[in-house]
């Protein structure tokens, strides 16, 4: 399992950005280890985020809504971000 980045971890904007991935991932029927699969990240470190205990970069957040089928944009809307 990943280490939580102690700086962020459980960061409010972490959390909602965390929720909206697992919302929208399971709004679209994939499991976390499909949208992980997609992404190009372990799944222990998809479920981080999920959490929100890890601070992703911009290219995983990226991949994930790629991976999911939607732009950055939407995902942080779905965030409230």
């Amino acid at each position: 399992m990943p280490t939580p980045s102690p700086r962020h971890a459980l960061d409010p904007a972490l959390v909602a950005l965390g929720m909206a991935i697992r919302a929208t991932r399971q709004a679209r029927g994939l499991s976390q280890e499909e949208l992980a699969h997609r992404s190009q990240v372990d799944r222990s470190y998809m479920s981080s985020i999920e959490r929100g205990t890890q601070n992703p970069g911009v290219m995983v957040v990226v991949r994930i809504a790629a991976g999911i089928g939607i732009s950055v944009a939407e995902l942080a809307t779905e965030a409230g971000l």
